[in-house]
C-alpha cells in the first residue's frame, strides 16, 4: 500500500505556465479573458443579439472554458509526467491554440450569423485541435516513465475523443433539422461536451488539483478511484448520448444515471480531503459549489427524461436546466481553479503569490453566496423581476473575477519589485518592523478569518434578500391597481367564526365556482393557481384580491365578515369574459335591505340599470377613452412612422431571432396611448423574410406581466410543446421550416386569443413564391383593429367581444401614411404585401387611382401581369395575406384603403406619395 502522496505534483503543474514556460505569452494567458469578457458582455446585451442565450452559453464553454482546458491539462501532464519539453513543442502548441480560438469564433459568427459554411468551418477547426492536442497527450504519455498518476492523462486523452464528436453534432444542429430530432441531436451534443469533454477533464484534474488547494495530502486511494470511474463515466456519457440519437429516453436517462454513479466512486476521497481540511477560500468553495450544481442538475436531469412522454419535455427540462450547468457548474469550476493556479504561476516567490492570492479572494465568500444564492432564486417560481435582478447579482459575483484578475497581476509584479528591494537591504530593515529575524505568523494564502468570511457571507445573503424582496416590491404582482374598497360585511355583525375556503383556479374557471358562507362569519380564501400555463389572479367586488399567481403559486384572501353576497372574477384581461368568475352566497340569515347605506356598495363594477358597465375587466380602469381619439389630428412633430418597407431576405438557410414579450405604454393614434403587449417592443412584431425551404428559430421570452405563447402559420407541426403558454420569466424555442410560400400570420394564441391579438402580439412572416421577379420597391402592410380601453390602458374586452373597433390601422398606428406617406416614382413596379391579422375583421386592400396587373393570395396566383385583365382590390379574411403589384402612371398622391368604408374612415388609410420619373 503506498502512502499518501503530497500535493506536489498539482502545484508544479499550476507552477508551469509561468515559472516553467516563462513570461507572458500571448495566445496562451489571454484568450480566456477575452471570452469571459465577451461573455459578460454578452449578457449585459443580450435583449440586442440574436441568440443571446446560446452565446452566452457558447463564449463560456466553446471560448473560456475549452481553452483553458487545452492550456492546462497540457501543463498538468508536463508536471505529473515529468517529462523534458522538446524543441518545438511552444510553437506546436502557439499553432494549436490558435486553431482553437480561430475555430471557436467561427462557430460563434456561423451561428449567429446563420453562415453554415462558416459554422463547419469553426467546428472542424475546433475538432482538429483538439484531436492534436488528445494525440500530443498520447505521445507524452508513452515516452514517460510509469506514474501513480497516469489516470489523470488517460482522462484527458478520452476528454479529447468526445470533443470533435459534440462539434460534430452542433454542426448538424445548425444546418437546421426538425423536431423531434433536433431535440435528440442538441441532447446528445450537450451530454458529449459538457459530460465528456469538459467533466471527464475536471475529474482527471481535480485528484490532485482538490487537495493542493486545501492545503494537504492527497488522499491514499484518490486515483485508484479515478481509475475506476473513468470507464463508468466515458460509457455513460456514450450511453447518454446514444440513447438520445436512438430516441430511447429510458436510455439516455440510464446513461444520466450512470454518470452520477461514477461521480459517486470517487466521491469518498473527494470528501475525505474536504472533510480533513474545509475549504476556507473562493478557489475551495468556488469548485464546491461547482460540483454541487452538476450532481444537482444532473440528478433533476435524469429524472425529467426518464419521466418525459416525448422528447420535446425532454428538450424543455434540459433547456432549463442549461443556465445552471453553465453558470453554476461550468462558470464556477473554472473561476475557483483560475483563482488557485493564476497566483501560483505569477509567483516569483512566496510574497508575489500571496499578494495575488489575497487579491483574488477578495470577498470571496459575499461572490460564493451571491452566485449560488442567486442561482437558487432563479431555480424558483418567481416573478420575472426577481429572477432578472437575481441574475443580476449572480453575473456580478461571476463577473468580478476580471477586475480582480488585473489587480491580482499588479499586485504580484509590485510584491516582486518589493522583494527584490528586501534581497538588496543589509540593513535587514526592509525584513519588517522586527528586522529580518523576525517572522510573523500568516493566515494561509486566500484563506480569510472566519468572522470575516462570515460576515461577508450574510451581506451576500442580504444582498440577494433584499432583491427578492425588491422585486417582489415593484414587480408585475404588485403593480395591479387597487379598487375602491368596499365593504364586505353590509353592516352585519360578526359571529366569531371563521369560514376558509380553498379554491383552484385553472382552464379559465374556479373551482367551486360558488361558495356558501354563514351571515356573520369571516371568510378566508385559499387561491391556488393549478393551471399549467397562465396566469390568474382573483378579485372580489369588496376589494380584497389576491394578486397575480404564476402556475402553482398560492396565496389567502381575507374576506373579512362577510354579510352579503359577493361577486369574484379574474382580473387578467379576457379572463372574465370567458367564464373565470366566482360566487359568494351568504346563508343563515337575510342580508340587508337594498335600500340600506351598508348595502348600496353591492352593486360596484355591476352595470346600473339602465346603464353600461364602466369597469367591464374589473381591473379597475375605465375603459373605452375615445373621446380623444381625433382621425384628422396630426402626430406629434417628432412621430416617426412604421417603416412599411419590407426587409431584404437574408442569404441564410437558418434564421435564428429572440421575440421578447414586453408590456409597451406608446400611442396608437395621435394623443391616445395604449399599454400593448409587444414582440419586441413593437407592434406589429418583427417581420420575418425567408425562402421556401429555410428554417426559423425562434427563442420567445416572456418579460411580460401574464403568460404568453406564439403560434407561427408559416410552419406546420404539432402544436402541443411550441405552442404552449409560457408564465412571466419563462422562454421557449420554437422551430419550424417554412415549406410553403405566402405572407403567413403569427400571433400569440394565449387564451383569450382575440384580446392577445388585439393587444399588440402578432406579426408576419414572408416566405417568396419560388422564382419571385424583381420589383422596384417593396412593402408589407399588416392591418389589425384596436378596441380602445383608457388612456394608457388596455384591450376594452366589452368593445372586443361586440366586434366594436374604435379603429382599424395599417401597422398599428391610424392614418400615419398619410402623415408619412410611402414613396414611389410613376413607372415604377411596386409590389405591397398585406396580412390582414385581424383579430375580426375582413378587409379590401385598395389603391385609389391604381390598378393591380398582379394578385396573389393564400399561396397562389389569382391574376398575374401577363394576362389581359386587372384588379381593384385583394379581399382577405383575418389571418390571410398575399400581395398585389402596380405601376402609377404619373406623379401625384394615391391612397390606399380599407374599401370595407368605415374601416377606412376609422384609420385603415394611407397615401402612396408618386414622384416623377428620374
Amino acid at each position: 500500500m503506498s502512502a499518501p502522496a503530497s500535493p506536489e505534483p498539482a502545484a508544479e503543474a499550476a507552477r508551469g505556465p509561468g515559472r516553467r514556460r516563462g513570461g507572458f505569452w500571448p495566445l496562451r494567458d489571454l484568450p480566456v479573458v477575452c471570452w469571459l469578457a465577451a461573455a459578460v458582455a454578452a449578457a449585459l446585451v443580450h435583449p440586442f443579439v440574436p441568440a443571446p442565450r446560446w452565446l452566452m452559453i457558447h463564449l463560456l464553454l466553446l471560448g473560456a472554458i475549452t481553452h483553458a482546458i487545452l492550456v492546462w491539462s497540457r501543463h498538468f501532464a508536463d508536471a505529473l509526467l515529468r517529462t523534458a519539453p522538446r524543441p518545438g513543442d511552444r510553437r506546436e502548441q502557439t499553432v494549436r491554440l490558435a486553431i482553437l480560438n480561430g475555430g471557436a469564433g467561427a462557430v460563434v459568427a456561423g451561428v449567429l450569423s446563420g453562415m453554415w459554411p462558416i459554422t463547419v468551418l469553426g467546428a472542424v477547426s475546433v475538432s482538429a485541435a483538439a484531436i492534436w492536442h488528445g494525440a500530443a497527450l498520447v505521445a507524452q504519455f508513452r515516452r514517460a516513465l510509469p506514474g501513480r498518476f497516469a489516470v489523470t492523462i488517460r482522462c484527458y486523452v478520452t476528454a479529447a475523443c468526445f470533443l470533435p464528436v459534440g462539434a460534430a453534432l452542433g454542426t448538424v444542429l445548425a444546418w437546421g433539422v426538425g423536431d423531434p430530432l433536433h431535440g435528440q441531436l442538441k441532447f446528445a451534443h450537450a451530454m458529449v461536451n459538457l459530460l465528456g469533454w469538459m467533466g471527464l477533464t475536471i475529474v482527471g484534474t481535480l485528484v490532485t488539483l482538490w487537495p493542493t488547494m486545501l492545503r494537504t495530502r492527497i488522499n491514499e486511494g484518490a486515483e485508484t478511484a479515478v481509475r475506476r470511474a473513468l470507464p463508468v463515466l466515458a460509457g455513460s456519457v456514450v450511453t447518454a448520448a446514444g440513447g438520445a440519437v436512438s430516441d430511447l429516453r429510458y436510455l439516455a436517462a440510464a446513461g444520466v444515471a450512470g454518470y452520477l454513479a461514477g461521480l459517486g466512486l470517487m466521491a469518498w476521497p473527494f470528501t475525505e480531503t474536504a472533510r480533513r481540511k474545509p475549504p476556507r477560500s473562493y478557489p475551495t468553495w468556488s469548485v464546491l459549489a461547482g460540483l454541487l450544481w452538476l450532481v444537482g442538475c444532473l440528478t433533476v436531469l435524469g429524472i425529467s427524461v426518464a419521466g418525459a412522454s416525448s422528447w420535446a419535455d425532454a428538450d424543455a427540462a434540459f433547456g432549463w436546466l442549461t443556465p445552471f450547468l453553465a453558470a453554476g457548474f461550468g462558470a464556477q469550476v473554472l473561476l475557483g481553479a483560475l483563482s488557485y493556479l493564476v497566483p501560483v504561476a505569477l509567483s516569483r516567490g512566496p510574497a508575489s503569490a500571496r499578494a495575488a492570492n489575497t487579491v483574488l479572494d477578495r470577498g470571496g465568500a459575499l461572490r460564493i453566496v451571491m452566485i449560488n444564492a442567486g442561482l437558487l432564486v432563479c431555480v424558483l417560481p418567481v416573478p420575472s423581476l426577481v429572477r432578472g435582478l437575481a441574475s443580476v447579482l449572480v453575473l456580478g459575483g461571476l463577473a468580478a473575477f476580471l477586475p480582480l484578475l488585473f489587480l491580482a497581476i499588479r499586485a504580484s509584479r509590485t510584491a516582486q519589485g518589493a522583494a527584490a528591494t528586501d534581497a538588496t537591504d543589509t540593513t535587514g530593515a526592509g525584513a519588517g518592523p522586527g528586522g529580518r529575524g523576525e517572522r510573523r505568523r500568516r493566515a494561509p494564502d486566500g484563506e480569510r478569518p472566519r468572522g470575516q468570511a462570515t460576515g461577508l457571507a450574510a451581506t451576500g445573503l442580504a444582498a440577494v434578500v433584499l432583491a427578492v424582496a425588491a422585486g417582489v416590491a415593484v414587480g408585475p404582482t404588485a403593480l395591479v391597481g387597487t379598487r375602491p374598497s368596499t365593504t364586505a360585511a353590509a353592516g352585519v355583525t360578526g359571529t366569531g367564526k371563521t369560514t376558509t375556503v380553498h379554491v383552484k383556479a385553472a382552464d379559465m374557471r374556479f373551482t367551486p365556482a360558488t361558495i356558501q358562507v354563514p351571515t356573520g362569519n369571516r371568510l378566508v380564501i385559499v387561491l391556488e393557481n393549478t393551471d399549467t400555463e397562465e396566469v390568474h389572479d382573483l378579485v372580489l367586488d369588496s376589494g380584497a384580491r389576491s394578486g397575480r399567481l404564476a402556475p402553482g403559486e398560492s396565496a389567502r384572501i381575507g374576506v373579512g365578515v362577510v354579510g352579503r353576497d359577493l361577486d369574484g372574477w379574474c382580473s387578467v384581461v379576457g379572463h372574465r369574459q370567458m367564464g373565470m368568475v366566482l360566487q359568494i352566497e351568504t346563508t343563515g340569515a337575510t342580508p340587508p335591505d337594498a335600500g340600506s347605506d351598508a348595502h348600496a356598495d353591492h352593486d360596484h363594477g355591476r352595470p346600473a340599470a339602465g346603464g353600461t358597465n364602466p369597469d367591464p375587466d374589473g381591473d379597475g380602469e375605465v375603459a373605452g377613452a375615445t373621446e380623444d381619439l381625433d382621425f384628422l389630428a396630426e402626430p406629434d412633430p417628432g412621430f416617426t412612422a412604421h417603416d412599411a418597407s419590407l426587409p431584404p431576405a437574408p442569404d441564410d438557410r437558418v434564421h435564428r431571432h429572440t421575440f421578447t414579450v414586453s408590456d409597451v405604454e406608446r400611442q396608437v393614434a395621435p394623443g391616445v396611448t395604449q399599454e400593448l403587449w409587444t414582440f419586441n417592443g413593437r407592434m406589429p412584431g418583427p417581420v420575418l423574410h425567408g425562402q421556401v425551404g429555410d428554417v426559423f428559430e425562434v427563442t420567445l421570452v416572456n418579460d411580460g406581466s401574464i403568460g404568453h405563447s406564439i403560434d407561427f402559420h408559416a410552419g406546420a407541426l404539432a402544436p402541443d410543446r411550441p405552442m404552449r403558454t409560457i408564465a412571466p420569466g419563462e422562454s421557449l424555442v420554437y422551430r419550424f421550416r417554412a415549406t410553403r410560400a405566402g405572407v403567413w400570420m403569427y400571433h400569440c394564441s394565449s387564451m383569450p386569443m382575440s384580446a392577445h391579438i388585439a393587444n399588440g402580439l402578432f406579426g408576419a412572416v414572408v416566405i417568396e413564391p419560388p422564382d419571385l421577379p424583381e420589383v422596384d420597391r417593396s412593402y408589407l402592410l399588416v392591418q389589425s383593429e384596436l378596441y380602445l380601453g383608457a388612456q394608457g390602458g388596455v384591450v376594452d374586452m366589452a368593445k372586443l367581444r361586440a366586434e366594436e373597433p374604435d379603429a382599424v390601422v395599417f401597422n398599428g398606428y391610424a392614418n400615419q401614411y398619410d402623415h408619412r406617406p410611402l414613396r414611389a416614382r410613376a413607372g415604377e413596379r411596386v409590389r405591397i404585401w398585406i396580412l390582414n391579422a385581424g383579430p375580426n375583421r375582413a378587409t379590401s386592400f385598395h389603391v385609389v387611382g391604381g390598378q393591380f396587373d398582379t394578385v396573389y393570395a393564400e399561396g397562389a396566383y389569382l391574376l398575374q401581369r401577363s394576362s389581359p385583365g386587372g384588379s381593384q382590390s385583394l379581399a382577405l379574411d383575418p389571418a390571410q395575406g398575399g400581395f398585389v403589384e402596380l405601376t402609377f402612371p404619373e406623379a401625384g398622391h394615391y391612397p390606399f384603403i380599407s374599401h370595407r368604408m368605415i374601416d377606412a374612415e376609422r384609420g385603415a388609410h394611407g397615401i402612396f406619395q408618386v414622384a416623377p420619373p428620374q
